[in-house]
C-alpha cells in the first residue's frame, strides 16, 4: 500500500528536530512493559528514545523523510558518544561553545549517508540539534520577531515563574492575554503562515476551522491550569532553550535508561504501510503513531487500523494525537479496537506539548 500523505508532501529536509508530542503522556498511554515489541513514528527521535526507558525489547522506527531519520541516527550516536551535559549543549537545551568539536566525536557512528547529511548541515549543528527543523525555524521568527512586539522580555521571564493555579491565570488575564497577543498570534499561527513557514500546506489537507482559534485556547490552558515553568515546549518557544525544564528523553535518570537499551533499536525509511505487512501477525505491543491519522482520509485510517490490529497482540496500544482533524476508532472496528477515553482524557489534560485537541488511546481487542 502506499502511504497517502506521503504522495502529496515534500519529505526531503529536517520538518522537525524536535518532537513536539509529549513523552510523559504518550508513555502513560502505551504503559511499555519489558519484553515487548514496540513501533513508533520515528520524527527527530526524541520520544522513540524515551520508549527505549521502559525496557522494551524492540523498538522499531519508522520514517518516510531520510533528514528525520537522520535526526534520530544522530541522538543515537551522542547518547552514545557524549557525557550527560554535553548531550544537553549538542541538542541546544543549554547554551554551550564548539558544538563542531562534539559532532566530531559523535560523526564515527554514523551511517555513510547519515555523516554526508550532518557534515552538510554545519550551520545546524552549531545552533544544537533541536533548532535544525522548519517548525523550529518558525517558532524562532515567532520568539525574535513577533513576541518582543507584545512582551518585554521581563514579562516573559515572568511567565516562566512557578505559581499556583491561581496566580497563573491572574498573570495571563492580567499581565499576558492583551490585544497585541490575541491579534499577532491569530495572524502568525493561521493557517496560510504556518503552511508557508512551519508545516507542509499538505498537512493541513483535511483540517476543519480556525487553526489560530484553536492553539490561542490550548496556549491559555498550558499557560493557566499547567505550570510554564516546568513545560520544556514552552520553554523552547518563548527562550530557545529547555531551561531547567526538560523533556523526558533529555532528565538525568532517562537518559542514562535509554543508553542501556539502545542496542534494543533499530530504524527504516519506510511508511507505516509499507512497513506493518513484514511483521508477523501479533507482533506488536505498543504503538507510537504520533499525529499520523491528521493526514489521512477516513478511508485511509481506516485500511490502516486494520493492518495495525493484524500486527498487534491481544491488549497491545495504540496512541495517537487530533490536532483539528478528528479520528479515532471508527465503528467498524468496535470489535477490535477498544477505546480508552478515560485515560487518554486524563492524559490529554497533562499534556505539555499542547497544540492537540485530543488524545488517543486503544488497545487491541
Amino acid at each position: 500500500m502506499r502511504s497517502e500523505i506521503g504522495q502529496h508532501a515534500d519529505f526531503s529536509t529536517i520538518r522537525y528536530a524536535q518532537c513536539w508530542e509529549d513523552a510523559d503522556v504518550l508513555l502513560g498511554g502505551l504503559d511499555i512493559q519489558p519484553g515487548q515489541h514496540c513501533l513508533s513514528i520515528a520524527s527527530a527521535g526524541d520520544n522513540t528514545l524515551s520508549m527505549l526507558s521502559r525496557g522494551p525489547e524492540r523498538v522499531i522506527a519508522l520514517d518516510l523523510n531520510p533528514a528525520q531519520l537522520a535526526c534520530l541516527e544522530l541522538r543515537v550516536a551522542a547518547y552514545r558518544e557524549l557525557d550527560y551535559d554535553e548531550l544537553l549543549v549538542f541538542m541546544g537545551s543549554r547554551p554551550g561553545d564548539d558544538r563542531d568539536a562534539l559532532y566530531r566525536r559523535c560523526r564515527p557512528a554514523l551511517s555513510a549517508d547519515s555523516r554526508q547529511f550532518w557534515d552538510q548541515n554545519g550551520s545546524a549543528i552549531r545552533q544544537g540539534i533541536g533548532s535544525a527543523g522548519r517548525f523550529e525555524r518558525y517558532l524562532a521568527q515567532f520568539r525574535r520577531r513577533i513576541l518582543p512586539l507584545i512582551h518585554p522580555r521581563r514579562r516573559v521571564d515572568a511567565l516562566l515563574e512557578p505559581r499556583d493555579a491561581d496566580a497563573r491565570e491572574h498573570f495571563h488575564d492580567r499581565h499576558w492575554d492583551n490585544w497585541r497577543w490575541r491579534l499577532l498570534f491569530r495572524l502568525f499561527f493561521s493557517r496560510p503562515v504556518m503552511g508557508r513557514l512551519g508545516r507542509d500546506p499538505a498537512f493541513f489537507r483535511y483540517i476543519q476551522g480556525s487553526v489560530s482559534s484553536h492553539l490561542l485556547r490550548r496556549t491559555r490552558h498550558a499557560l493557566t491550569v499547567l505550570d510554564p515553568s516546568s513545560n520544556p515546549y514552552l520553554h523552547w518557544i518563548l527562550t530557545g532553550t529547555h531551561g531547567q525544564a526538560l523533556p523526558h528523553a533529555l532528565r538525568p535518570g532517562n537518559v542514562a535508561a535509554i543508553r542501556d537499551n539502545l542496542h534494543r533499536l533499530e530504524w527504516h525509511r519506510s511508511s507505516l504501510e509499507g512497513f506493518l505487512p513484514t511483521l508477523d501477525r501479533g507482533t506488536l505491543h505498543a504503538c507510537n503513531l504520533s499525529d499520523v491519522f491528521e493526514y489521512m482520509s477516513p478511508a485511509s485510517q481506516t485500511s490502516l487500523l486494520e493492518q495495525l490490529v493484524h500486527a498487534s497482540a491481544p491488549g497491545a496500544r495504540l496512541a495517537y494525537w487530533n490536532m483539528l482533524v478528528p479520528r479515532t476508532r471508527p465503528e467498524n472496528l468496535a470489535d477490535r479496537l477498544d477505546p480508552r477515553k478515560e485515560l487518554a482524557d486524563q492524559l490529554h489534560e497533562q499534556d505539555k506539548a499542547f497544540f492537540y485537541s485530543r488524545f488517543v488511546v486503544e488497545s487491541v481487542i
